[in-house]
């Protein structure tokens, strides 16, 4: 049998050709092995939607959302899944969930991949020019 990571790829990849059934029933039989995976929990709510099933859709984020609390794409979901619903209002709260998650996940301080980059790295002070010391064998101009 395949593993899950597998088992993910085949469903993701119903998922990506428009096979919304055959790619919930493959989610369902993940999170039948594994109930916390959270990917497959938040691939099962988007193959809802995308079905135009937005109850089940917000019914199956929700329990992403108690995978992961804080994660910015569970709330941007959940945003788009009451939005198509019609709740606007706890459309646009899900939206300032999925807002303030973002701002939490750009408070780390840059890491040292990062900078592997040069051409990425941002602008630094030019350092003053280096001043050599007179040269005395060199005659002045009178």
């Amino acid at each position: 049998m395949p593993d899950l990571q597998e088992q993910y790829d085949d469903a993701m990849f119903d998922f990506s050709t428009a096979n919304y059934d055959g790619a919930i029933e493959k989610f369902k039989a993940i999170l039948g092995e594994d109930p916390q995976h959270f990917d497959a929990q938040l691939s099962l709510g988007m193959a809802y939607y995308r079905k135009g099933d937005y109850a089940t859709a917000i019914a199956e984020g929700h329990k992403a959302e108690k995978l992961r609390p804080n994660d910015q794409l569970v709330h941007t979901n959940l945003s788009l899944f009451y939005m198509k619903s019609g709740d606007k209002k706890t459309a646009e709260h899900y939206g300032l969930q999925a807002r303030i998650a973002s701002w939490k996940d750009n408070m780390a301080p840059p890491s040292a991949a990062d900078s592997a980059e040069p051409e990425l790295q941002m602008a630094k002070p030019k350092q003053p020019p280096v001043k050599f010391p007179e040269m005395p064998w060199k005659k002045k101009p009178k």
